[in-house]
């Protein structure tokens, strides 16, 4: 058999693995094999689980991380390890599913070294999403976890009005209401003043500062959301390979980013000042999350993903109450619970003509894999 006769036969197999197929459809990010009921029914939970304290646990630790005292690591730097943790996560799923070196290496090369157009247009939300991770850090660096958790959820808001503008995408009556009821909510929350003079007079924090660094940040999530979702529903390169092709982006960005930013920093204590095992937590938790919105995608569904962003928030309370010293008060409890109701009427009362793909790539995490 001939070397291109090979090479065709595996493409065919690429698409019944879901290599190659539509990335956004949920088939394709997993797989296709039917598996059975109990199994999937098991595996939806379990993975909702671990997407709620994914998303609690990554906000908690970097905000423990840049509020304690001792020597500060770079953000910059965290920010290129996460990337570069995504890139090998990616490769070896699609090593995995290839099943062999010749197949991986020909995959890479035909998607990627041989397409640099393709490449340069997954540049724009490369640089968004590692511009939107430092902008995190400044967050969370003046805002505390809870009131961060509650804030980060207008990117529903923005990631809808850019799929209104960019895809044409329909939303419900119940949706506008919900992304009101989500503005108000958060509204609410930000102009919590017990909250903000405790914010304020803690060490150097700036609480309109890390609002600001959010709002910015969820404005980025949503183009940079929308802008891939418009690239994969163009093209059959599946979701892990445009994530291999991101992560790289980013890496590279971050790198850039990171001697602009802290360059003389970089070259008198390393790359690594700073890292502990709180350090490299966070970088793991933040690279882990895009897998697990892949599972989540393919085992549960829109309202489940809402509830688990709900799950998350009530979990940051309850953890920065008993180790962050955070005030509940009313006020608080009020615009989170709106956040919480806006999040779950979002995911129910989807139009049955469209199909919410966007927020696969944006929910509970700073982005895709």
């Amino acid at each position: 058999m001939s070397s291109s006769v090979t090479i065709d036969h595996e493409k065919e197999r690429d698409v019944r693995i879901g290599i190659r197929g539509t990335s956004t459809d949920s088939e394709t990010v997993t797989g296709n094999e039917a598996e059975p009921e109990s199994a999937s029914y098991m595996l939806k939970y379990i993975s909702l689980f671990a997407l709620v304290a994914q998303n609690a646990m990554v906000i908690l630790v970097m905000r423990f991380v840049r509020t304690r005292g001792g020597d500060m690591f770079m953000s910059t730097s965290a920010v290129v390890m996460s990337e570069l943790l995504k890139l090998v996560s990616c490769l070896l799923i699609i090593f995995y599913q290839l099943g062999s070196v010749r197949r991986f290496l020909h995959h890479l090369h035909e998607n990627i070294i041989l397409q640099p157009g393709d490449c340069l247009k997954i540049s724009v939300p490369s640089l968004v999403y590692t511009l939107q991770n430092n902008l995190l850090y400044i967050a969370l660096s003046n805002l505390d976890a809870a009131t961060f958790q509650v804030s980060y959820q207008l990117k529903i808001l923005t990631t809808a009005i850019f799929s209104v503008i960019m895809l044409s995408k329909a939303l419900s009556k119940v949706q506008w209401m919900s992304l009101v009821i989500l503005f108000v909510g958060v509204s609410i929350v930000q102009l919590n003043p017990e909250n903000s003079q405790k914010a304020n007079s803690v060490g150097q924090q700036n609480r309109l500062l890390g609002f600001t660094a959010v709002f910015i940040s969820c404005l980025m999530s949503g183009f940079a959301g929308v802008y891939f979702e418009k690239i994969l529903k163009g093209t059959k390169q599946s979701l892990w390979l445009r994530n291999i092709q991101l992560s790289v982006l980013g890496f590279i960005m971050g790198m850039i980013t990171m001697e602009i930013k802290e360059g003389d920093r970089l070259r008198v204590n390393g790359f690594f000042y700073g890292y502990d095992l709180w350090v490299w937590l966070v970088i793991i938790l933040q690279s882990i999350g895009g897998l697990l919105v892949a599972i989540v995608v393919k085992y549960a569904d829109n309202i489940l993903k809402g509830f688990a962003a709900s799950m998350a928030i009530v979990v940051s309370c309850i953890v920065s109450v008993f180790f962050f010293d955070f005030s509940l008060s009313f006020q608080f409890s009020f615009g989170a619970s709106l956040v919480m109701l806006s999040t779950y009427l979002y995911g129910k009362y989807v139009p049955q003509a469209s199909s919410v793909k966007h927020e696969d790539f944006v929910n509970g995490k700073v982005r895709p894999v």
